[in-house]
């Protein structure tokens, strides 16, 4: 790779630290063209002395510029070597606080090129003991959360996003940092990496197996070790030769076996590591979990989603008064009585609700910050114990509400229930499950409160233009996903989701929409079932004219567009010509251009038009 040239290397430097090369201080300028010098046009090494010198959120000063100068030495332009790339690298390690060196430390478990998921990461910081309480409101997942940006923001680890693009849910560590992270942890004996071509002699503490171990095989690295004070084993290849020796790893807190085939193999071993805080055993091909797990009393963790064969969880399992996250498949649907001794509990993947019993417990668990629940059917009753329960949980950021069966109103929900204002996410799964009368009270009355809802996705019974102007000024909406049964004309008005990244109107009996220029910003896909559009003149106020408009043009970030067009009222010519209409205007966007393709398939009563990456279609 070509290094930066001088100008595109300033621009990296001092958008890292200035946010922009035109607001640097004048007295900056010398001392930072001597730094970017040393830097030798390296990104990677322009972004770690940048992210350094703009550490705390804050500037460093000018003398603290001119020791890290010095302290660069010959640099990257007199010694482009990969041992100074190394050594410019390690400013950053020991420019961390001891426990965020402890966390990044702890990457090394992880193979070159992993997608570490964020959440799973966090979880294994907490079971180590490295997450450390501090103010006395917040959670031990919050605090590691910090920890995880920490990290980031200095350019340590790599976020990536999910599909959505709303949040960060996984992230990659460069291989020129993890070169350095498995240097400086094996000088400390931080982690031993078993590849098949390395061992180690005398005691481990953390075990990442990256290779097969065959079973049988008894010159496996494994057998010169001492694993007396292993404290966390994370497999990534199969490697069934370790279950044999499962109860030597006496102090052992985290075990990662996923994706490890173990299907009917003897997991007796297992259940007495009674010191065990972190257990992943997802996609292992399981069929059953054993009563026996619940002699698992430190149990923080435990993770056996991806078996499809588990249909139940023991009673055991609600012995686990610590346990915090519990994740499971929806084919294991019933959760057993006790589930409200759980008190610990901050995570679960999904509760199926078949009694009044389960919902009333579910008050008992204080602390859920995420869950996915399921009604088998849904009474005033019910419904009553669902909002009372979730009045108890203060901290509840990301609900999923689904029913089994025809749609029920959930306007106790929307009139009765004051969420938290950490909540980020409520969805409504697209089966019209649970509908809202109207728009539920605690946006209506201030949208600004709900300061951190990310992630919204409801069904009302019929939207308005003032329904859309309060959802516009929700501060932190990312994804919107808004369905109804009638939906009158509307209007998306200039300065409205300023955020969103991913806007969606459904109906069964929709009106006409317009997007205003001005109006959503940053969103890249967007979906809309619409009345046939005005002409543009009259969309602007006019008399009417030919060149019907939804103002999609007006969308700078657009990346893929979906519009049905409900017709069934229409004449077939006229709703051909809204459809070319459309067509045109997308071809003349910048991001679309040439890319657009019409086809057109007889479906009566319905056109739309979609842009998949090359693909526009009017199906």
């Amino acid at each position: 790779m070509e290094p930066l040239s001088d100008d595109d290397s300033k621009r990296l430097f001092y958008s890292r630290i200035f946010s922009h090369e035109s607001v640097c201080p004048h007295e900056f300028k010398e001392v930072s063209r001597d730094i970017l010098k040393k830097c030798g046009g390296v990104p990677l090494a322009i972004i770690t002395i940048a992210s350094i010198l703009a550490s705390d959120q804050k500037v460093n000063s000018h003398d603290e510029w001119h020791v890290l100068l010095k302290s660069i030495g010959r640099g990257l332009t007199a010694d482009p070597s990969v041992e100074e790339m190394l050594r410019i690298l390690s400013f950053s390690y020991y420019d961390l606080p001891c426990h965020l060196k402890t966390c990044l430390l702890y990457l090394s478990m992880f193979p070159e090129d992993s997608k570490i998921m964020k959440d799973q990461l966090i979880w294994m910081w907490i079971a180590e003991s490295f997450v450390q309480s501090g103010k006395a409101n917040t959670g031990l997942f919050e605090i590691g959360e910090n920890y995880f940006n920490e990290l980031v923001n200095r350019s340590l680890i790599q976020p990536v996003y999910n599909d959505h693009e709303c949040c960060v849910d996984a992230c990659r560590v460069h291989d020129s940092v993890l070169d350095l992270i498995r240097s400086l942890s094996r000088e400390e004996n931080f982690v031993t990496i078993v590849n098949g071509s390395m061992s180690s002699q005398g005691n481990v503490r953390r075990l990442s197996l990256q290779k097969i171990i065959k079973e049988g095989y008894h010159t496996t690295p494994l057998e010169s070790m001492s694993m007396l004070q292993v404290r966390s084993i994370a497999t990534f290849e199969p490697a069934i030769s370790l279950l044999s020796r499962l109860s030597s790893f006496v102090v052992l807190r985290v075990l990662n076996l996923s994706t490890c085939a173990l299907g009917d193999h003897n997991l007796r071993g297992l259940w007495s590591l009674v010191h065990l805080r972190y257990l992943d055993l997802s996609h292992t091909g399981l069929c059953e979990l054993s009563e026996e797990v619940g002699k698992l009393r430190f149990l923080e963790v435990l993770d056996v989603s991806g078996n499809h064969g588990i249909e139940k969880l023991p009673s055991s399992v609600t012995k686990l008064r610590r346990l915090m996250c519990l994740l499971y498949e929806q084919s294991c649907n019933r959760l057993p009585g006790g589930i409200g001794n759980m008190t610990a509990m901050e995570e679960l993947s999904y509760i199926h609700v078949d009694s009044l019993r389960i919902v009333k417990e579910m008050g008992n668990m204080k602390r859920l910050r995420k869950f996915e629940i399921e009604f088998e059917h849904m009474s005033l009753e019910l419904q009553e114990a669902f909002v009372k329960s979730l009045g108890e949980m203060s901290n509840v950021q990301s609900i999923t509400i689904s029913m089994d069966g025809r749609c029920k109103i959930m306007d106790l929900l929307g009139e009765k229930w004051v969420p938290p204002q950490g909540l980020q996410a409520l969805k409504s799964n697209w089966n019209k499950a649970c509908r809202f009368s109207r728009l539920p009270a605690w946006i209506r009355e201030n949208p600004l409160q709900m300061s951190q809802l990310s992630w919204l996705q409801i069904d009302l019974k019929e939207v308005q233009q003032g329904d859309l102007g309060l959802l516009g000024r929700l501060p932190a909406l990312h994804h919107l996903d808004l369905e109804s049964l009638r939906q009158g004309p509307l209007l998306v008005e200039a300065d409205g989701f300023r955020c969103v990244t991913q806007f969606a109107l459904w109906s069964d009996s929709p009106g006409q929409v317009v997007i205003q220029p001005g109006a959503l910003p940053k969103a890249e896909q967007v979906t809309l079932y619409t009345g046939l559009p005005v002409a543009k003149e009259e969309a602007a106020g006019g008399n009417g004219g030919e060149l019907f408009d939804t103002g999609i043009v007006n969308l700078p970030s657009l990346q893929w567009v979906d519009v049905v067009f409900c017709t069934s009222l229409l004449q077939r010519q006229e709703a051909k010509k809204a459809s070319s209409a459309l067509k045109t205007t997308l071809r003349a966007h910048p991001n679309i251009g040439s890319q657009c393709l019409l086809e057109t398939h007889g479906v009566s009563g319905i056109w739309a038009m979609q842009h998949r990456s090359t693909t526009l279609a009017i199906p």
